[in-house]
Parts: C-alpha cells; sequence; structure tokens
C-alpha cells in the first residue's frame, strides 16, 4: 500500500499550472492565512532566475505596493555575506582561518582561550548573542555621530562581555560573534567592511541596491515594517542597525537577494573548492556535527515545509540562511544539487517565513515522503 503526502493533490495541481500561477495562488494564500501586510519571492531554477514579484503593501497606511524596486533588511542573511567575504580573503591567503582574532583585531580583549576566525564563522566562539549571557556594553563619548558605522568602535557593544563557553566547545549562534568577524574582514582585507561587500559580492553580481540599512541616510523604497500587538497588525519600530552591519545590517530589494543566490549557485564568488568548505557542517572538538558551516546554516526540507536540522534521516538537506529581525523576516534557501533556490522576503515580523518558504518549495520539487 502507498501513502501519499498530504500536499499530493496540491502538486498535481500546481504541475498543471505555469509557475507564476502557481507562486502567485501559493503565496496570495499565505498571505491572507498569515495576515502578511508585504511580502517578495524570488524563483532559481537551473542556476537561474526565473521568476521575482512583490505581493501587498511597502507602505500599507500610504497604500504604497511592493514591486521589485521595494527594499527589504536582510537581517541575518547578512551573516552570508560576511562569510563570503572572509573566505574570499582566504582564498588569496589574507585570512588565517585557524589564527586568532587578536592578529586581526589587537584591539579586542583577550578572552581565557583564543578563538580562532573559524570559530567566528560556525558560531563556536563562544561570543555572547542577545539574552544567552550577559552583554557587556563600553560606554564612552565619540568624536563623531553615527561612530557605529565603524565595525571596529561596533566592538563597543560587547566586547567586555564574558564567553558564553569555550571556543570550540558548542555552538551559540551570535550576532555579535560577526561583528567582530567584519572588523577581522576588514583588517585582513584592508578597506572598510562594507566596501568589501560592495566590490567582491555587489558590483560583480550587478546588486545595485545592497547597501548598509543605515538610518541617517535617506534610501528610497525602503519597506514599512508591521507586527501584531493585541491581535492587530499594528507599524512596527524602526531602530538602528547600523552596528550589527556584519550579522544583520544590510538591506537590498529581492532582485539582488536572488542574484545573491544564483551567484552563489553558479560559483561566481568563491572557487567550488572553497564552496565546498563553506557549505560543510563544521563539528566542534569533541566530533559534534553541528547545524552550521562558514557563514551558512543548514536546514530540512520535508513534508512541504522547511525546518530545522536534524540528524534523523527525514527530508533534504538545503543550505542558506535565514532573517528575523524589527520590520523583516527573509529566507535564502539552495538546493545546490538541484541548482534550485528560493528566495523570501517580508515586511511583516508575525510571518511563518518557513512555512512561506516551503510553499514555494513544494511548487518546484515534491515533499519528501516520510521514512
Amino acid at each position: 500500500m502507498k501513502f501519499f503526502c498530504p500536499l499530493f493533490l496540491l502538486l498535481c495541481a500546481a504541475s498543471a499550472a505555469t509557475l507564476p500561477e502557481a507562486v502567485d495562488t501559493a503565496m496570495r494564500e499565505e498571505m491572507k492565512q498569515q495576515e502578511l501586510v508585504g511580502l517578495a519571492v524570488g524563483v532559481i531554477q537551473n542556476g537561474r532566475i526565473e521568476y521575482l514579484k512583490g505581493y501587498g503593501w511597502a507602505d500599507r497606511e500610504k497604500q504604497t505596493p511592493v514591486t521589485r524596486r521595494t527594499l527589504f533588511r536582510w537581517a541575518s542573511i547578512s551573516k552570508s555575506l560576511t562569510g563570503v567575504t572572509a573566505l574570499q580573503l582566504w582564498e588569496k591567503g589574507k585570512l588565517d582561518l585557524e589564527a586568532d582574532v587578536l592578529r586581526y583585531v589587537p584591539e579586542f580583549p583577550a578572552k581565557p582561550a583564543p578563538i580562532r576566525i573559524r570559530h567566528l564563522l560556525c558560531h563556536q566562539g563562544g561570543i555572547v548573542h542577545y539574552s544567552n549571557g550577559p552583554v557587556v556594553v563600553t560606554v564612552r563619548a565619540y568624536e563623531k555621530p553615527n561612530p557605529f558605522e565603524n565595525v571596529l568602535l561596533a566592538l563597543d557593544t560587547f566586547k567586555h562581555s564574558p564567553l558564553v563557553n569555550a571556543p570550540g566547545e558548542k555552538y551559540a549562534y551570535t550576532t555579535h560573534g560577526f561583528i567582530l568577524l567584519s572588523a577581522v574582514v576588514e583588517r585582513a582585507g584592508r578597506q572598510k567592511f562594507a566596501h568589501q561587500v560592495r566590490d567582491r559580492i555587489a558590483k560583480p553580481l550587478g546588486m545595485t541596491t545592497l547597501q548598509p540599512d543605515y538610518q541617517w541616510v535617506r534610501i528610497p523604497n525602503r519597506a514599512v515594517g508591521y507586527r501584531k500587538q493585541d491581535g492587530k497588525v499594528v507599524v512596527s519600530t524602526d531602530t538602528d542597525v547600523s552596528w550589527k552591519l556584519g550579522g544583520g545590517g544590510f538591506i537590498s530589494n529581492i532582485d539582488d537577494l536572488a542574484k545573491f543566490a544564483a551567484g552563489l549557485m553558479n560559483h561566481r564568488l568563491v572557487e567550488p573548492t572553497t564552496r565546498a568548505k563553506m557549505w560543510t557542517q563544521q563539528k566542534t572538538n569533541d566530533g559534534q556535527i553541528t547545524t552550521y558551516g562558514l557563514g551558512f546554516s543548514f536546514k530540512k526540507y520535508h513534508e512541504g515545509e522547511v525546518h530545522k536540522w536534524k540528524a534523523d534521516g527525514k527530508g533534504v538537506l538545503l543550505v542558506g540562511h535565514s532573517g528575523a529581525q524589527e520590520k523583516t523576516r527573509t529566507y535564502m534557501i539552495l538546493w545546490p544539487v538541484k541548482k534550485m533556490a528560493v528566495v523570501v522576503m517580508t515586511n511583516s515580523q508575525h510571518a511563518n517565513i518557513g512555512k512561506v518558504t516551503g510553499r514555494l518549495l513544494s511548487i518546484l520539487w515534491p515533499p519528501e515522503p516520510l521514512r
């Protein structure tokens, strides 16, 4: 006897529709079910961007629609940009992944054990995140406004915090760790971190809108953010994210996020062997496999949804990154073997972005059956 996935009938219907029709139907359903205000999606097949579209409102109050020009915060997908710039420097022999971070950033306070660059790339450096330990902020006066545009000064937001674990002991996700990594990249590359992202990622891929989301800069077409409060969808807050540029501070339209995904798929940013290194699940000192590579995370696609990675043998292993922040939820997920990918951006903080991404994946390939 054969058992069929609950999405089997939907997939049969989708197969009879064109890609745009199937995507439009699925995305409009998700927007209605989840009360999303605005959404933008992209589909990549055979390494090519096949479909890009916006839905809903970039600004609900002004009735400004989401288009392909609308800019959304990347949030933590920014970490993948930082990872790529670091591996590019490694390829050129300018960055030693096994070196102590103090070689490049001697201003960072010495910790009980050396933190290696590789530790930062895979969240094993023991650097504190937001709430898994005390965050010690260095309070001092600065000569210029917006001081944390300087990634070295941004270290003041956490540098004296105690480690939450010994380096290499375990995986502990940390945005602060990627702020430190951006400072390492700036020093090793001898160029402002944001300019390295611009010159070695954005320009080669034709990403014309990717930029730091600096609050003091007028950036046209920014989406307004929304969240749920007391059951109602209301305008969200709009705080400064310049201090965490390498960990969650970039912004772009859906086209540029899709170009980044396609560029990764087509080996346009690093060599194939480097990409394989970047997309290898890292192990802790005692040999335990983690859910993270070098700047990229791993997820499972199973039964039509994207799930956290588990070593249970179920589903297809995918690589990419998600993002969650004020004003945004984002996802970039890739299946390298099939040269397929999807990218999703929304201005609704309450979005179940994994479910939206799973709906897109279901259109491109059938969900894995239960094993």
